[in-house]
């Protein structure tokens, strides 16, 4: 990048080629190592460890987390919750989100419900007690997930 960087409108620099040839092949693979990574975009392993530190400094990069099927934490039921807040309700539904240990999303969303949240449970009928809890503060309206055809997944850059 030039001295005076483009920047997208929420002031990370603008990708490019090689930045966005990097993260794509890390989001294929994230457990590649630095000299994988650079055989496979044509580089020096030095020179992706440079830009990967880059990346991770101006925010491009979040973190590196760990994915684990909350089934096989006896949690086989993922559901998603609509929260509509009664008055004065918007920061203690998302406190209260942040404490629910079965809540492992929450978004602050646009329309007619301010709350998106996604929740685990062993068991259909262990949802009404966490439901219960936000009843308190608003109205629910909840989806079960029935199966996810297209996983979770970084969107590729235009």
């Amino acid at each position: 990048m030039t001295s005076r960087e483009t920047r997208t409108a929420n002031g990370f620099p603008l990708l490019d080629e090689t930045n966005t040839r990097l993260l794509t092949e890390l989001g294929a693979d994230p457990r590649a190592t630095a000299a994988e990574l650079a055989r496979r975009v044509g580089m020096s392993a030095p020179a992706v460890r440079e830009r990967l530190a880059r990346l991770e400094e101006t925010g491009v990069i979040r973190g590196y987390r760990l994915d684990i099927d909350p089934a096989a934490l006896g949690l086989p039921v993922a559901v998603w919750v609509r929260i509509r807040p009664g008055p004065g309700q918007l920061t203690r539904i998302a406190e209260l989100a942040a404490r629910t240990p079965q809540v492992s999303e929450c978004h602050r969303v646009s329309g007619e419900d301010c709350f998106l949240i996604k929740v685990h449970v062993p068991a259909i009928e262990d949802l009404e007690p966490v439901l219960d809890q936000f009843l308190l503060h608003g109205q629910t309206h909840s989806s079960f997930v029935v199966s996810t055809p297209v996983p979770p997944r970084t969107p590729a850059a235009p």
